[in-house]
C-alpha cells in the first residue's frame, strides 16, 4: 500500500475511537427507487406505489440495497475520508425504517474499534458504525463495517 493519499485522507494512525464523520446529503426520488429496483431488486413494494400500499411497507419503499448503495456513495464522496478508499472486510447491516421517495439522506459514522494487523504492519482494521438518517431524524440503515485501512509508512 502506498504512503501517499489524497489530501485530507486519514490513515489508521490518524483514527481514534469515538471519532465522528458526517457526509453530505442525497435526495432520493420515486424514479431512482423504481430504476434501482427494476435492475437489482424487482419486488412490487419497490416498483409500484399502488401494489406497495397493501404490503408491510404501506407505500413505495427503496430497496435496502439501494439505501446501502447511497450510503456507500456518500461515504466515498467525503463522509468517511479514509486513505486507500473504503475497503470492506465484513460487517452487519440492518434497515430499521424504510427509505421513501423524497427522503433526504445523510450518513453519520463513528470509529468504534481500531486493530492494527499483527501479520501485515502496513494496515489494520477500523470498525466503523455508520447510521444513514433521513430528514425526519429516522435511522433508515445501520451498518457496522470492518474496514481495511492503511497505516502510514514507517521511516
Amino acid at each position: 500500500m502506498s504512503n501517499r493519499s489524497p489530501a485530507g485522507r486519514l490513515y489508521l494512525d490518524d483514527l481514534h475511537v469515538g471519532q465522528r464523520f458526517v457526509s453530505a446529503s442525497h435526495t432520493i426520488d420515486e424514479q431512482q427507487i423504481k430504476a434501482f429496483a427494476a435492475q437489482f431488486d424487482p419486488q412490487p413494494f419497490h416498483m409500484d406505489a399502488d401494489a406497495a400500499a397493501d404490503t408491510l411497507f404501506k407505500g413505495l419503499a427503496a430497496s435496502g440495497w439501494h439505501t446501502a448503495a447511497i450510503t456507500m456513495r456518500l461515504n466515498v464522496e467525503g463522509g468517511l475520508p479514509l486513505a486507500g478508499g473504503i475497503i470492506g472486510a465484513g460487517g452487519e447491516i440492518t434497515w430499521p425504517a424504510p427509505t421513501r421517495p423524497s427522503d433526504v439522506l445523510h450518513v453519520e459514522s463513528e470509529v468504534v474499534e481500531i486493530t492494527p494487523s499483527r501479520s501485515k504492519p502496513d494496515r489494520g482494521i477500523a470498525t466503523i458504525v455508520s447510521r444513514t438518517i433521513n430528514q425526519r431524524g429516522e435511522v433508515v440503515q445501520n451498518l457496522t463495517a470492518k474496514l481495511v485501512v492503511p497505516r502510514r509508512a514507517r521511516t
